[in-house]
Formats: C-alpha cells, structure tokens, sequence
C-alpha cells in the first residue's frame, strides 16, 4: 500500500513539473490549439498506464516521446497538416531577461522559418534542454542524425543572423 502512495506522489509530481513543457509543445505540435490541452492530458494518462516508472530514468523524454506520437495521431485523425501555431507562449519565469525578448524575436523567427524537422530538434535542444540521446529516443532517430539535424539547424540560423546584420 505504502508502494503505490509513494508512486501516487511520484506521478503528482511529475505533472507538477512537467505538465507545463508538455502542454508547450503540445501547443506547438499539435493540429489546433483546442487539442493541445486534451493531447497533454492525454500524454499523462498514458505514461501512467504504461507502467513507467516518474522517477527512474528519464520520464521527461519518454512523456515527449508520446505527446510527440499524439500529435501525429491527432493530425491524422484531422487530416490537417502539422504546422505552427500562431501563438507565442512567453518566458514567464522570473528570471527572463527582457532584452533578450528582441534578440529572441528573431532568432525565435528564424527558427520558425525551419523546417518542422529541424524545429522540432532545435526545441527539444534549447527549449526543453534535452541531451542529444533523450532526442534521438523522443524521435526514434540515431544521435548522428540528431546531431546532423541540429548542426543544419543552426547554420541555417547563423546565416539567417548574419544576413540580417548587414543589412
């Protein structure tokens, strides 16, 4: 009994953590921005069922490996294609910087201009501060591709930076 108490605190604070990361990307990835809650939720009761368990290794990468596999079935489903939504969600964190809301509208342009391939690891990256293997699991791609994705990621960036330094 004390077993499954302890694991019912687990999961609590797994949501409490993590429920916000996994809506922003569902917010991001998923058909329409009314799904995004649902297909959240959705990620949580399936990492329950699974049998996972919050606290041995890495809960973070496999939640997003199923929000990610949600979203593509949510589109499926809609038959609408997977694309951007346009909605910012804002740094909130007390810490953020509000100069670097100016240099991150354009960096946060030129990823955006990215194809979904190379967002997608560019967000998992920088935004959610995976490790190149929790990508490539999230994905089910090789490290190698991850990290050949990421480097045209951000030299397609780079150069988006560069060009428009001097214009």
């Amino acid at each position: 009994m004390k077993n499954r108490l302890r694991d019912g605190e687990a999961f609590d604070r797994l949501v409490e953590e993590h429920y916000d990361d996994v809506l922003a990307y569902c917010r991001r990835h998923a058909p329409s921005l009314d799904d995004a809650p649902d297909v959240a939720q959705e990620t949580f009761l399936r990492f329950v069922r699974s049998g996972r368990s919050p606290v041995e290794g890495k809960p973070l990468a496999y939640l997003f490996t199923i929000a990610r596999n949600l979203c593509i079935d949510a589109a499926r489903v809609r038959r609408l294609p997977v694309g951007p939504l346009d909605v910012d969600v804002p740094d909130g964190s007390p810490d953020a910087d509000p100069a670097s809301a100016v240099v991150g509208g354009e960096v946060g342009a030129l990823v955006e201009a990215l194809s979904p391939e190379l967002r997608e690891v560019v967000e998992l990256r920088f935004d959610q501060g995976f490790k190149v293997g929790e990508i490539a699991s999230v994905l089910g791609v090789s490290r190698f591709a991850v990290n050949r994705r990421l480097n045209r990621a951000l030299a397609k960036v780079r150069r988006g930076l560069e060009g428009r330094s001097e214009a």
